[in-house]
């Protein structure tokens, strides 16, 4: 972001009221065609829904994990935007933008349920995580970090990186599968337990590997005991879960808002309690700023201007449908393929049957195919031969895998075409 917008922009956070750890969201303009709370199967209901996406027909997309398309009447608003902003120039940027930027950064703490002091909007959850990582300054020489199979590739790219600048071990552990709740804080038991060095942790709430959701709140409380610090990846989980972030007990956490708010590509947020923003070193690229403002622990450069415009109309359309009736309606989408197929020989299912541990996303394997060539040709035969697109994953101890991601727009029947194509597969391709 050229400086004095950059400069603008912080100006404009710094003049912010703090917000009630409730806040209350302004009030919708979304599409929902009626405010009761939808069932998860009610098809009337959820059609009108996925009416205001428009979607590519080509294939059956259940890859949706990358990030979420914007509904009709959100992508309408973004169009306006870039053309307000492509007219009005740096004019907007430089005189304007910091009054709407006021009021988008409200909003988004307000939803999120914590001060608006305590978030910085950002690029992407990756930019939030990566100023978290390498700005956190209470590791010595001698200590240790954790990380899981499970976290995203960036985010042990970064806390691989505090080997050598920090002088840390970094220990890694595979969590287990199969997964349960209890299962998943055992494994997090016992890597604190066997490292008593370890100082920080990374938590992946809901990993982009295989939809797994591990328990934050009991592994946060049980980290924070042992004088253990943890980040918080929640780049899939706020939007696609329902939970209530305050009560997490979290520290530091990125989110994005492009994945399941259906906001445009370019807009995620950086949390850092404001008892603990002293812990985070500020970006030297910001220079002299605030060094007590949350906005100098990241710096993004030029940002997408119409993307952060659209955040409101993101949040009207989906705080319409509620996030409740959004979380049930994707763990339906999901049961309803992954529950009826998980007794089938050969293949596995990646997360557990405990609502408390998925969301919408679930990953499969079959037997005996673990490496990314064998993964990428089993999603390329689902769409090749069935229509259907799906991705592989790969990083997972135990294995690569094939992720399957609905969305709101997603039909019923398109879920029971995956459900009657995978039998064939696995008879095809197993092995053992």
């Amino acid at each position: 972001m050229p400086t004095i917008s950059r400069r603008a922009m912080m100006t404009a956070a710094a003049a912010l009221p703090v917000a009630g750890r409730l806040g209350a969201a302004m009030p919708g303009r979304g599409p929902a065609p009626d405010s009761r709370a939808a069932r998860p199967d009610d098809e009337a209901y959820w059609a009108k829904i996925a009416a205001q996406y428009d979607v590519s027909r080509d294939v059956i997309q259940l890859e949706n994990g990358n990030w979420g398309i914007m509904a009709k009447p959100v992508l309408a608003a973004y169009e306006r935007a870039v053309e307000r902003v492509n007219r009005e120039n740096s004019f907007y940027t430089r005189r304007g933008f910091a009054g709407d930027y006021r009021a988008i950064h409200q909003r988004v703490a307000a939803a999120l349920g914590v001060g608006a002091d305590e978030i910085a909007l950002t690029r992407n959850a990756t930019e939030a995580l990566q100023g978290l990582i390498d700005g956190y300054n209470k590791l010595r020489p001698g200590d240790a970090v954790l990380t899981a199979d499970l976290d995203y590739d960036s985010m042990l790219g970064c806390f691989d990186g505090l080997k050598a600048r920090r002088g840390v071990q970094v220990v890694r552990i595979a969590l287990p599968e199969p997964a349960t709740y209890q299962g998943v804080i055992d494994a997090y038991t016992r890597a604190f337990a066997a490292n008593p060095k370890i100082r920080l942790v990374l938590l992946t709430h809901l990993s982009h590997r295989t939809g797994l959701v591990i328990p934050v709140r009991e592994i946060v409380a049980m980290a924070r005991a042992r004088g253990i610090d943890a980040i918080v990846d929640a780049a899939h989980s706020w939007g696609q879960l329902d939970f209530d972030f305050a009560d997490l007990g979290v520290d530091f956490a990125g989110f994005n808002l492009h994945k399941w708010w259906g906001a445009p590509l370019g807009v995620g947020v950086l949390y850092l309690r404001k008892s603990r923003v002293r812990d985070i070193d500020p970006d030297p690229a910001n220079g002299e700023s605030d060094p007590d403002s949350v906005h100098a622990r990241v710096h993004t450069g030029t940002s997408d201007f119409a993307a952060m415009l659209t955040v409101p109309d993101a949040f009207d359309f989906q705080q319409a449908i509620g996030t409740p009736a959004r979380a049930a309606r994707l763990r339906y989408l999901r049961d309803r393929w992954a529950e009826p197929l998980r007794t089938l020989d050969g293949l596995q299912i990646l997360t557990p049957s405990d609502p408390r541990s998925h969301g919408g996303i679930t990953s499969f394997r079959i037997r005996g195919l673990v490496t990314p060539a064998d993964n990428i040709a089993v999603a390329k035969m689902l769409l090749d031969e069935f229509g259907i697109f799906t991705v592989h994953r790969t990083g997972v101890a135990a294995g690569a895998c094939v992720r399957v991601t609905p969305a709101l727009f997603t039909d019923p029947a398109q879920i029971d075409k995956l459900a009657a194509a995978l039998p064939q597969v696995v008879k095809r391709l197993a092995k053992g």
